[in-house]
């Protein structure tokens, strides 16, 4: 069984001269001269991507510290029926959406200029996943029950990477190409598990790297927790909202809607297929090495740590991590609801949305504090205390740091090599 410690799921961003996946930057929200009303309705935008941002954190800081079952009833609780698998989802989708704002917006940078732009986005990917490298060997343990989090900065990595040359697609292509990665990518994976190399470490180092190329890559395209490839389904559904008018009333209460509808078929299709159409009978019948009571582990709290082959019905199941079809949908449905409705929150209640937004504008290093918290493996005595110490103290910090120096830490650090990084390829010409 898969239990809370087993499943992180952040996602990250850093600054630059316009919002980019790992920071906050001034809005890019209307020509010259479109005046304070435009300013304001940016401003109000990135305040609830940010508060977004904030709210997939605190859900990945609870699945990493807080129990994931009620100790009587063996229930899931609360706070993993909400965040488990979807807080990852969360952040992937708005590191989607954050990309969109860096290459332009509504219209694409072309030229030089989006040559720059994904000169700056490999600089980012490569800083993010030496970040992640450096981090992994602190965290201890190497299987599902001994870690007690999946880094996900390594995997983001190459979701940036493999984001690069869809930069210049149109939202409607993108939401296709989301749809195709969705399927694509679980049967891909579904296909190959069996014959690809293993990697030794769920959180590889450099070492591991090094030293099982193939491994590693497979695990961080196919069969790690944060699968690259399944995973583009978030990213470039991301992409092509930040395409849209975010600003707008009618685009914030579409993605709440579709998102919540999205989501709600997702797991009714699930429940269909699994408990009326038979499809539980054939997961016990061509899994015999996997009783009744480990079926459901599977289904309620994710693979351990990955999802058996033996029949094409585990496609049809939507678990946590378990990134089938159902599954992608399902996270892709709350994550596009979550961030509707955030930018519907914004509109009013901007000012009280504070913390999560201060939060959500700095956690590449509120996360990455968190990983280095959590291996130092004191919160498994008092998890609800430690929780809140944790949140608490990021709430606090980023307030304060916001106010007084603007970029967080290392988003600062990100934001100026990708900024020099975009200077050098533009050399004499102005940015759009």
């Amino acid at each position: 069984m898969t239990d809370a410690h087993s499943h992180p799921a952040p996602a990250l961003r850093a600054t630059g001269p316009t919002p980019t996946p790992w920071g906050a930057a001034p809005p890019d929200v209307s020509p010259e001269g479109a005046g304070t009303t435009a300013a304001a309705a940016g401003t109000r935008r990135l305040t609830g991507i940010d508060a977004a941002r904030g709210l997939a954190l605190i859900g990945m800081v609870s699945i990493h510290i807080l129990p994931a079952w009620d100790p009587e009833t063996f229930e899931p609780t609360a706070q993993w029926t909400v965040f488990a698998g979807r807080s990852a989802a969360l952040f992937a989708f708005l590191a989607g959406v954050s990309l969109a704002f860096s290459s332009g917006g509504r219209t694409p940078h072309t030229g030089r200029a989006m040559r720059a732009t994904r000169a700056g986005i490999l600089v980012r990917a490569l800083l993010i996943t030496g970040l992640g490298l450096a981090i992994n060997p602190l965290i201890p343990g190497t299987t599902v029950e001994e870690i007690p989090a999946v880094n996900i900065l390594v995997y983001y990595g190459a979701f940036f990477l493999l984001a690069i040359p869809f930069l210049r697609v149109s939202a409607r292509a993108l939401f296709a190409w989301a749809a195709f990665f969705a399927v694509t990518g679980p049967v891909l994976t579904h296909l190959l598990r069996d014959t690809l190399p293993v990697a030794a470490d769920l959180n590889p180092g450099l070492a591991d790297l090094v030293a099982d190329p193939a491994a590693s890559t497979a695990h961080l395209l196919l069969t790690g927790t944060y699968p690259a490839l399944p995973y583009l389904t978030y990213l470039l559904a991301g992409l092509a909202v930040g395409r849209l008018d975010l600003a707008g009333i009618r685009t914030q209460a579409g993605l709440l809607v579709s998102g919540v509808g999205l989501a709600l078929i997702a797991w009714f299709a699930s429940w269909v297929l699994i408990l009326q159409a038979g499809g539980y009978d054939q997961l016990m019948t061509h899994t015999p090495a996997l009783s009744e009571d480990m079926i459901d582990d599977v289904i309620v709290w994710g693979p351990d740590p990955i999802l058996p082959t033996t029949t094409w019905w585990w496609l049809a199941i939507a678990g946590p991590h378990t990134n089938t079809p159902l599954a992608l949908a399902l996270g892709l449905g709350s994550a596009m609801g979550a961030l509707g409705a955030c930018l519907l929150l914004a509109r009013r209640l901007g000012t009280w949305l504070l913390p999560l937004s201060a939060m959500g504008a700095m956690t590449l290093t509120l996360y990455s504090a968190h990983l280095l918290a959590l291996s130092t493996e004191v919160h498994y005595d008092q998890p609800y205390l430690w929780f809140a110490v944790q949140v608490g103290i990021a709430a606090l910090f980023a307030i304060a740091w916001q106010r007084a120096l603007g970029q967080g830490p290392l988003e600062r650090v990100v934001g100026r090599c990708v900024k020099l990084t975009r200077r050098a390829v533009l050399g004499g010409h102005r940015r759009p």
